[in-house]
């Protein structure tokens, strides 16, 4: 088992053309394209091209729906209730963070709740958005339909994996993103440790008998290299990171990503898979005229940056800052898959029909 790269740009077009041969706008395979490999640019394979073939299955069984314009259901000066009417995640949730950015541009802070949305990617990309206008924002996300998760002190799960994001602009400087499933491990990082990729740490997940493990297949029962992974057929659950803490905040982002948004708490009774997201945007010229706030950010980054490291060589990084070097260094080197994520990326294309042309082009080196 060994890792091709693929230049980004060649492995965004790939997935675009996918998704077009797949019965989505020109605009939004290119979208698709562009957020799952920016996911991976990132380090965030979890959350990258590895869902290609799952996103594929869910337009094939009209579980999304292409080319989604959202409905605002309430819409006041700050708040925005957004219906993603099943659409695919990077199509709805961009328009939902739009509608919070637009309201906190005019009033200095917003709440926008969307649900309904399919997968909506790594919830970074939506605190970088926000923060490329200048903007602080927070938010709770949940998947509806998706119980993966054991709270503290039990086997049966019981969340979603409920990620948590906060982003704070820095002028002329990466923002600062801590973004992270309450679970010891996003289910894209099982899904990709399952294809021959990074093996998910010991212990990251819990079999029915209460013991701890790190093998995929307690997740999704027997599978096959390139076939698809069904977490419904296996009989062990990820943990909640950082014990009753880890649990609580999973509760909670069960509670507002999902409840308060009308998305719904995780269920396995519903059908459909949906993402639901609780956003506040705060606009930090309005909350400090002084401009203390960029200055005290910088100058506690300069502190913290330097503790001493408990690793001789090693470095204190703050969030965000693993993600920009990896940027930096996957957009140089390419983005590495592994032979089975890069296999069944190819046969979605065949599934999807696209020309077999294209298809060795891609793959050609």
């Amino acid at each position: 088992m060994h890792d091709r790269h693929l230049e980004a740009e060649v492995l965004e077009s790939f997935v675009a053309d996918i998704f077009v041969s797949a019965g989505c706008s020109k605009e939004e395979g290119g979208r698709v394209g562009r957020y799952l490999v920016s996911a991976n640019l990132s380090g965030h394979d979890s959350h990258g091209v590895v869902r290609v073939p799952r996103y594929a299955t869910q337009k094939k069984n009209g579980t999304v729906v292409a080319d989604v314009t959202v409905e605002v259901v309430v819409d006041t000066p700050v708040i925005a209730v957004v219906d993603g009417k099943y659409g695919f995640g990077q199509t709805v949730t961009p328009q939902a963070v739009r509608i919070g950015i637009d309201k906190c541009r005019k009033n200095g802070l917003s709440a926008v709740t969307l649900r309904n949305a399919g997968h909506v990617g790594r919830v970074g990309d939506w605190a970088e958005m926000a923060a490329a206008e200048g903007l602080v924002s927070i938010h709770f996300v949940n998947a509806s339909g998706s119980v993966l998760v054991a709270p503290y002190g039990g086997v049966d799960r019981r969340f979603s994996t409920a990620p948590y994001c906060v982003g704070i602009p820095r002028p002329g400087q990466d923002p600062l993103v801590l973004d992270f499933a309450t679970s010891i491990v996003a289910e894209g990082k099982v899904l990709v440790a399952s294809q021959g990729g990074k093996k998910v740490p010991e212990g990251a997940l819990i079999g029915p008998d209460g013991q701890p493990s790190a093998d995929p297949h307690l997740l999704y029962g027997d599978y096959t290299p390139t076939g698809p992974r069904n977490h419904a057929q296996g009989t062990g659950a990820i943990r909640a990171f950082g014990d009753h803490k880890g649990s609580g905040l999973a509760f909670m982002c069960e509670m507002l990503g999902g409840s308060f948004s009308g998305n719904g708490a995780t269920d396995p009774r519903r059908g459909k898979f949906a993402n639901g997201m609780l956003s506040f945007y705060v606009d930090p010229k309005v909350f400090d005229p002084d401009g203390f706030f960029p200055k005290d950010v910088a100058k506690y980054v300069d502190f913290v940056k330097s503790s001493r490291p408990a690793t001789a060589g090693a470095e204190i990084l703050v969030p965000g800052e693993p993600e920009a070097r990896m940027r930096r260094q996957r957009l140089a080197e390419g983005v590495p898959l592994p032979d089975d994520t890069w296999a069944a990326i190819v046969e979605t294309a065949r599934s999807v029909g696209l020309d077999e042309r294209r298809i060795q082009r891609a793959t050609s080196p």
